[in-house]
């Protein structure tokens, strides 16, 4: 019996002498995508104006990185408050921890290389060498063409300096050691031409992170199979959004939907349709969708992703898009 035990005890060591060595690994070794790039962004007026228009309109970085006003349907920016960061992201939105947004204007990262905001962005790794949880879906901007996130970090580069110490991000363990595993190195891809529809929409839909939103999750992590068909949960004050299904099922998704309404959805932000950022009270329907920032994308592109998501696989799954926590339990479906 005592030899049986003494393997038993030998056996236990060495589990927790490699896990433990397994752990040191990830949290101290762990990311590696390499240094910073050395790299000097010559900025030129056009580089800075697409660079606004990605960062306002399609990867949407202002959504995050500024105030959003949630009195207002869609959460729209508020005036004057762009790229100062602060906003809270938490464990009530399904996520592993609380993650603040960063400080990204001058006042924030002034002080950092443009190879280090390019690292940062491309493979989600600070100028201090840690790890970024994917909130900013790095993995995807590291799949755009290196001029788009050049053009991003010359438009940071020229926003109005604000001054706000934002607080460190808090994971929950296992993700504290999880995240340090995600960073990778990128894998740049060349802007298509736009006249092929299907490959400038899927290199759009990546740019704007569609998949990140509208991908059911499950512990923070993508339900395989359910790629871009809805689902994922935010909790706002007022209810609980969920996000559309994008797939081209007939009876659940986009099946039905032409180009010419899917343009318009984004476009026609006028009180008929609800898009328009008017108040909201309690209970009232409302949505982490940036509607607003969207409806600046140019009618080309959001063409160009409507092509792209009709050639997804029909995935059937009716989502009801908002419930509102209050005592009436009702419920919108999405349409």
């Amino acid at each position: 019996m005592k030899t049986i035990l003494r393997f038993i005890f030998i056996g236990l060591a060495v589990v927790v002498t490699g896990v433990s060595l397994v752990l040191v690994y990830v949290k101290f070794w762990l990311p590696d995508v390499g240094a910073a790039p050395e790299l000097k962004i010559n900025t030129t007026a056009a580089q800075i104006e697409r660079g606004r228009y990605l960062a306002n309109h399609v990867s949407v970085c202002m959504d995050c990185h500024s105030t959003r006003d949630w009195n207002l349907f869609a959460g729209p920016p508020k005036a004057g408050t762009e790229g100062k960061g602060g906003e809270r992201f938490g464990p009530e939105m399904g996520l592993p921890g609380t993650i603040y947004s960063r400080n990204i204007t001058p006042a924030g990262v002034g002080h950092w290389t443009d190879g280090e905001l390019f690292r940062a962005i491309t493979s989600g790794v600070t100028r201090e060498g840690k790890a970024l949880f994917p909130l900013m879906p790095h993995p995807s901007y590291g799949r755009m063409d290196q001029e788009d996130i050049k053009s991003i970090i010359a438009y940071l580069r020229s926003l109005k300096p604000i001054s706000n110490e934002v607080p460190d991000s808090e994971l929950e363990f296992p993700m504290n050691f999880i995240v340090n595993t995600i960073p990778q190195k990128p894998n740049f891809q060349t802007r298509p031409d736009t006249t092929d529809q299907i490959a400038y929409g899927r290199y759009m839909v990546n740019a704007a992170g569609c998949a990140e939103c509208h991908t059911k999750r499950e512990k923070g992590e993508h339900v395989a199979g359910m790629e871009f068909a809805g689902s994922a949960e935010f909790a706002l004050p007022g209810g609980i959004v969920r996000s559309a299904n994008l797939t081209p099922d007939a009876e659940t998704g986009l099946g039905r939907w032409t180009k010419a309404a899917f343009i318009a959805r984004f476009k026609a932000l006028d009180p008929a349709t609800g898009y328009k950022p008017h108040p909201v009270k309690p209970g009232d329907r409302q949505t982490i969708m940036p509607w607003p920032m969207y409806a600046g994308m140019s009618e080309q592109d959001l063409g160009a992703i409507y092509t792209y998501l009709q050639t997804l696989k029909p995935i059937p799954n009716r989502v009801v898009t908002f419930t509102p926590t209050t005592s009436e339990k009702e419920t919108i479906a999405s349409k």
